[in-house]
């Protein structure tokens, strides 16, 4: 169970947060289930259109942002990636929502970490499988949980429920979401040949792309607007 003012893991049972104190709500530990509307399609370019936009608007500190991301990614691979991703994408929806962000909002996911933890690792884990098949199962895959950590953050869910809710979400245009994927991919890649300086750009711009993608499709809960 996790508290859903400040994000902490709490003990089923207990009547405040042993974080921030906030009191638990009878019933808290009931798992959040999330049923996508149907209909949901990909809208890749837009939404790559309009993370670039969030990002020009505040390109040095979102360069620092993933400097500072992609360092700690490389130096503890896969163990920090979920809770740094959580991070970013509060981040982003703070400069979407036009509210105060900083830079120690990067270590904000950390709030997460257990989830953040091991939802990277499942995915890492099913999206290396399915790569072993072929490269399209691996890339379909990544494309089903690419929503994983928003749900986790957004919706205060525990690691599976947000992996499948993430799933929920992508069922709906294997082919849009996939293809949205790889055009992220894409921008990464134009980072690498820029220098690999173009990376401190293309990272954010491609986060941001997933964060509106997640606003339009499913929504941010009022509570988590709140806590911004």
């Amino acid at each position: 169970m996790y508290c859903h003012r400040c994000g902490s893991q709490i003990a089923d049972g207990v009547q405040f947060c042993t974080s921030c104190g906030q009191p638990v709500e009878a019933g808290a530990s009931t798992p959040v289930v999330y049923v996508p509307p149907a209909g949901i399609r990909a809208q890749s370019g837009r939404w790559l259109g309009e993370g670039w936009r969030i990002v020009s608007d505040d390109i040095w500190m979102f360069a620092l942002l993933a400097l500072v991301f992609s360092v700690l990614n490389a130096a503890v691979p896969i163990v920090l990636q979920g809770p740094l991703f959580i991070g970013m994408h509060i981040y982003c929806m703070k400069r979407m929502m036009a509210r105060h962000a900083e830079f120690a909002d990067l270590f904000s996911g950390f709030s997460f970490f257990v989830p953040g933890l091991v939802a990277s690792l499942l995915i890492w884990l099913f999206t290396s499988a399915a790569s072993l098949l072929c490269l399209i199962p691996g890339l379909v895959v990544a494309a089903m949980y690419k929503f994983t950590y928003l749900f986790i953050l957004d919706k205060r869910m525990d690691f599976w429920p947000a992996m499948k809710a993430s799933h929920g979400v992508v069922k709906n245009d294997y082919f849009g979401f996939t293809m949205f994927l790889i055009l992220l991919l894409l921008v990464d890649l134009l980072g690498v040949l820029f220098l690999v300086v173009g990376l401190l750009v293309a990272v954010p711009v491609t986060i941001a792309a997933v964060t509106v993608a997640y606003r339009e499709v499913v929504g941010f809960e009022a509570e988590t607007l709140n806590r911004l």
